[in-house]
């Protein structure tokens, strides 16, 4: 799940011709980082974990364009983050749990990482509240979609073959994605 928060808040000001951005590194879920109450809506569900990009910019006319300073932050909301101990049964299966959800954390911080770059090599013109919206839509969209074939695919982690194909590909990504800069 993602919540965009304040689209036009003001925070800095860039003295320089691009758009700047600044982010955290990512984040390695442990069990600790699940302190929520454990859902009952009936469906089964052993964990679910709760991100929000947060995404603010500020914006500064040039000659011809308008410099935009944005602060683009990946959350992951502990309180509203669960796991339900009480269906886990052993070490290994909530190890398979934890790299269930860290893989929805991964996609999270993905997009919070295209978000940095894409917004970083665009320039923008007057009609920057509108580019910048369709970015922040495009991106959301894509990886909400993505989140959603992830659990498809993979039944909530039940498909262990899909679940370990999920893995590789999330290992793969992370590996060779470029970083943002801050």
């Amino acid at each position: 799940m993602k919540l965009r928060i304040g689209r036009l808040i003001l925070l800095a000001v860039c003295t320089f011709f691009c758009s700047q951005a600044f982010a955290q590194p990512y984040k390695k879920l442990t069990v600790n980082d699940f302190k929520g109450t454990p859902g009952n809506n009936g469906d089964g569900a052993i964990a679910y974990t709760n991100c929000t990009i947060e995404y603010s910019y500020t914006a500064r006319p040039e000659r011809d364009y308008y410099v935009l300073t944005f602060y683009i932050k990946l959350v992951m909301n502990s309180d509203r983050s669960w796991v339900n101990l009480t269906k886990i049964y052993s070490r290994e299966m909530l190890e398979e749990i934890l790299k269930h959800e860290q893989g929805h954390y991964n996609i999270s911080y993905m997009e919070q990482q295209e978000l940095l770059r894409t917004v970083g090599r665009t320039v923008f013109r007057a009609d920057y509240h509108r580019v910048a919206d369709n970015i922040f839509d495009r991106i959301e969209a894509k990886y909400k979609k993505l989140n959603q074939n992830y659990d498809t695919d993979t039944q909530n982690s039940t498909n262990r073959l899909q679940q370990h194909s999920w893995d590789a590909y999330f290992q793969q990504r992370l590996n060779y994605m470029p970083i943002a800069k801050n």
